[in-house]
């Protein structure tokens, strides 16, 4: 007997009338013929119950083992193994003999099965997602009904901060991470402060325009290097921000008592170990330190 609910075995005239036959009114049920000693038939059985798993209730998988269920058999007139037929409302609508490729096997079902519901997306991975594409507004929705349920979710709760702080709530998203629980978030809870830090920083600092103007005059200006970068990071333009942070670390690194290293620390934190930019400037730190 198969572990999933859609897929049993068939044991008698009896089974085949309650779990075929009257089951068929209600969703179609698709009836493999098959023995112990068929090869194609043991080939053939995982595709169907891999098929059946994936229509999540829409498809029943029913198994005849033809070499007990001599009288289902002969019923039918089942001449050849395997041999596969699909019952609706009671009666074999479709089927084949021998076995087929999976491409096959969707064509037949198409027709008579309703294509399975679709799994609900978890919602946080949604947000994640949105966030990640610059939806800002909409993961903050997402992320306001996840949070509906549970308010102590810390996974939406510092998404959610970092949604704030994005549009220039920055009061409301520190209030918001330290609503912060646990220490099971640790790294996604730096990455939103040191988010929260920059937008912040940006805030007391020349405009953008006017520092890429002092850079053009003199491109030895170390504090307009440092500010501009900053700018770049609260945009989240952090491949510009990396290499004029490691650029300024080579050429000063006792700029500001070291401040550029420990904004590159802060942007690590920020895009996770995981992240490509700092698996490479990770190592192009290290080079230029060592």
């Amino acid at each position: 007997m198969s572990d999933c609910p859609y897929i049993f075995d068939i044991s008698g005239s009896a089974s085949f009338e309650q779990l075929v036959i009257e089951n068929s009114f209600h969703k179609p049920v698709l009836v493999d013929f098959w023995a112990d000693w068929c090869a194609p038939c043991k080939a053939l059985m995982p595709l169907l119950a891999q098929i059946t798993e994936g229509y999540r209730g829409e498809l029943l998988l029913a198994k005849v083992n033809c070499d007990i269920e001599q009288d289902i058999v002969m019923r039918f007139g089942i001449r050849s193994l395997p041999t596969v037929v699909l019952f609706k409302n009671g009666q074999p609508v479709d089927g084949f003999s021998g076995a087929q490729p999976e491409s096959a096997i969707r064509a037949l079902l198409q027709p008579h099965v309703a294509e399975p519901p679709p799994v609900a997306a978890d919602p946080l991975e949604s947000a994640r997602a949105l966030f990640g594409e610059g939806r800002i507004g909409d993961a903050e929705r997402v992320l306001k009904d996840c949070l509906s349920e549970d308010n102590e979710n810390a996974a939406a709760l510092i998404l959610y901060a970092r949604c704030l702080a994005e549009r220039g709530a920055l009061g409301e998203a520190e209030t918001v991470l330290h609503a912060v629980k646990g220490d099971a978030h640790k790294p996604e809870l730096a990455a939103a402060r040191a988010q929260l830090t920059f937008l912040r920083q940006v805030n007391s600092l020349p405009e953008a325009a006017l520092l890429k103007s002092r850079l053009a005059q003199n491109g030895e200006d170390d504090e307009a290097a440092y500010q501009l970068a900053i700018h770049q990071l609260a945009r989240q333009q952090y491949e510009p921000a990396l290499d004029a942070l490691l650029r300024l670390f080579v050429r000063n690194r006792s700029y500001a008592d070291g401040l550029p290293h420990k904004t590159l620390l802060q942007v690590f934190d920020l895009l996770g170990n995981a992240h490509p930019l700092v698996t490479s400037y990770r190592r192009k730190l290290y080079q230029a330190i060592y």
